[in-house]
């Protein structure tokens, strides 16, 4: 849940690149040079046993082109989000699809374009179908957490565009902690639904406490956001190659995905 496709990325994270790092990332070898007129994201004198200064991409990451990824990222979801609706039969073979290839790219060193599409592909099946089975049960739930999600990413954007929410040290150790709890109790509450130890539709989260662990879920599915505005951001400044837009868009796809799902619950449990 906290990204490691972004976390562990040493072109995204913003931290000291080594020169291995550095040669790995721009493609080059270590007696590359800065050409005339482009910044390098490091600036160093070979002559004191440093390394070499290393020439940005030609066509680097940026905005435009990651937004453009993650669109397209998304019209994946949606196209075969149609045909999991139609076909409810697919939503577990996609949810177990989309927890492999999710697992399989965040643990890339480089990220592999079709991989990433194919985690798409395998989500838009999983989503298609949950949500056209909670249609079924609730009456325009579906719009109702689209619109949801559409908030708290806008929301969470402008806030952080306005510079007035960032991440800290040690709020980040916080919520990853946080996050290392709610995985934990999700899967035991999966487990005694599974067991039928309990067998309420929603386990442990049913009621008042299923709402406020849902909460909880959202907010740090927002700090999640907050962190991923700023991977995205590093990797702009520091100029990597446009092909680490395509990590930043399924970080920002895999977050997306978890808050819609959160809030999809919510809305369930409250109208339950």
């Amino acid at each position: 849940m906290s990204n490691p496709a972004l976390s562990n990325n040493p072109a995204l994270n913003g931290k000291t690149l080594t020169a291995e790092e550095l040669h790995r990332i721009y493609d080059q070898p270590a007696a590359a040079t800065n050409r005339p007129g482009v910044d390098a994201p490091a600036s160093v004198d070979p002559a004191a046993g440093q390394p070499p200064i290393i020439t940005p991409s030609d066509r680097p990451m940026t905005y435009e082109n990651t937004i453009s990824k993650t669109v397209l990222l998304f019209v994946v979801v949606l196209a075969l989000g149609a045909v999991g609706w139609m076909m409810p039969a697919l939503m577990i073979p996609g949810a177990i699809a989309g927890l492999v290839l999710g697992l399989v790219n965040s643990f890339k060193k480089e990220p592999s374009v079709p991989l990433i599409v194919a985690y798409a592909a395998a989500q838009g099946l999983f989503l298609g179908a949950i949500s056209g089975t909670f249609e079924t049960m609730y009456p325009g739930i579906v719009s109702q957490a689209v619109i949801g999600t559409l908030a708290v990413f806008g929301v969470t954007l402008l806030l952080f565009r306005s510079g007035k929410v960032r991440t800290s040290p040690r709020m980040t150790k916080i919520v990853l902690i946080a996050m290392a709890g709610y995985l934990a109790f999700s899967v035991i509450n999966f487990i005694v639904m599974l067991t039928g130890v309990n067998d309420d539709p929603w386990g442990m989260r049913s009621g008042p406490l299923g709402l406020v662990i849902g909460g909880l879920a959202v907010l740090l599915a927002a700090y999640s956001l907050v962190m991923d505005f700023e991977l995205v951001q590093n990797g702009v400044k520091n100029r990597v190659p446009e092909k680490w837009g395509w990590s930043a868009a399924f970080g920002l796809t895999v977050t997306l995905v978890w808050l819609y799902l959160e809030i999809l619950r919510i809305i369930a449990i409250f109208r339950d």
